[in-house]
């Protein structure tokens, strides 16, 4: 919005005053404080009307084990403060112009409406079944055909086109080598990484803090990602063989053989929020958490991480990125399968988080070592950047 209002003063005296609304550098830090301070200002009136709205009203799934039940009286919801600090950071100082911040907003969007719907239906009803799995499904695939065939298809010319690059970079490897194109099958596999980063989350969404510091991780690495693959600035490298090399300027995505992004730096204002909004619930949600993230937030939040691997060409690094939801979805799939199989449990309650709390670990203990996790497969995801 402020990047708009620069275009219209550019030209005159108050242009020079905002000329800092250029770079998208400043704005991806200011994306990110905006996000914080919205969400702490916010914080504590929206937690206490969610209270007082949940009065009576056990928000504790009946499948987690016994000592969660002392959690009860915790109000839920609590991702509508990340949703508000995401979006005000955003609107501000992203550049609405660009297809690929639009793309991700709207998808935040529907899959935070898809989470409500199942938490409205949780505190309404007074169960935890809440949304049944495959209404969720049906949502998720619908606000994923809108974005994709309604804001990343043209349709001059007769036959839809799409106006992203369906090619797939490998992780570790330069796109020179390997860069296989998938054509309109890009679609589909686009949806298994949004739709299974999203209910990702949401799985792992099972512990104070646990779910969120591997988010805000995550999209510290997609700041990274995004921002090279997006900007236009060049770093020196040197071309040519033997004498014949000299120096030259090369931009940054061609050194680190990577996709070249339009509107990378933008997506990066986009993932920056995230960070600071995720921090503010963070404030509010360590343990013992004043708050619960609820589905509103963890499957927007998956959706959202989900649409900026695909929209930044990072599909399948980004299960290394999102390494522990991935996971904890894994556990859940062995668990099931091993149990209509052979009537055994591969783990003592699933997702993995909830084995180590059967095997006696703490609460705490296992949010932090998920982080540190979390921060590890984040080295690895960016150490594939100078491996290329």
């Amino acid at each position: 919005m402020l990047v708009l209002l620069y275009e219209w003063l550019k030209d005159g005296d108050a242009g020079r005053y905002l000329n800092f609304l250029r770079y998208p550098t400043f704005r991806i830090v200011a994306g990110f404080v905006s996000a914080l301070v919205v969400g702490m200002l916010i914080g504590p009136g929206l937690i206490e009307r969610l209270r007082r709205a949940q009065y009576g009203v056990s928000n504790v799934r009946e499948d987690t084990p016994e000592s969660h039940q002392k959690k009860k009286g915790t109000p839920t919801l609590g991702g509508t403060l990340i949703l508000i600090g995401i979006f005000v950071g955003t609107l501000l100082f992203a550049d609405l112009r660009s297809r690929v911040v639009l793309v991700a907003l709207l998808m935040t969007l529907g899959y935070a409406f898809t989470g409500f719907l199942d938490d409205w239906l949780k505190l309404s009803k007074r169960n935890s079944k809440g949304l049944a799995g495959r209404y969720k499904l049906v949502l998720q695939t619908g606000f994923f055909l809108v974005s994709v065939f309604g804001l990343l298809c043209d349709y001059g010319g007769g036959a839809p086109h799409l106006l992203f690059d369906t090619r797939l970079t490998v992780p570790f490897v330069p796109t020179r080598y390997a860069n296989p194109d998938l054509g309109w099958l890009y679609v589909f596999f686009a949806w298994l990484v949004v739709v299974g980063t999203s209910n990702a989350v949401n799985l792992t969404d099972g512990l104070d803090g646990l779910a969120i510091a591997p988010t805000m991780i995550a999209a510290f690495v997609f700041v990274v990602l995004c921002y090279a693959a997006g900007t236009s600035v060049e770093i020196a490298d040197f071309e040519g063989v033997g004498g014949a090399r000299r120096l030259v300027g090369v931009p940054v995505h061609q050194y680190l053989g990577i996709a070249r992004v339009e509107g990378g730096a933008e997506l990066a204002v986009f993932c920056a929020a995230i960070i600071g909004a995720g921090i503010s619930f963070l404030w509010f949600n360590a343990h013992p958490a004043s708050v619960f993230m609820g589905d509103v937030g963890s499957l927007a939040l998956g959706g959202a991480l989900g649409t900026v691997a695909m929209l930044s060409k990072n599909e399948l690094v980004s299960a290394i990125i999102h390494g522990v939801f991935l996971v904890e979805a894994l556990s859940v799939m062995i668990q099931v399968v091993s149990f209509k199989t052979t009537g055994r449990r591969v783990f003592k309650m699933a997702p993995l988080h909830h084995h180590f709390e059967k095997s006696g670990m703490s609460e705490t203990k296992i949010v932090i070592r998920f982080w540190i996790a979390s921060v590890l497969l984040a080295g690895v995801a960016l150490a594939s950047l100078k491996l290329r």
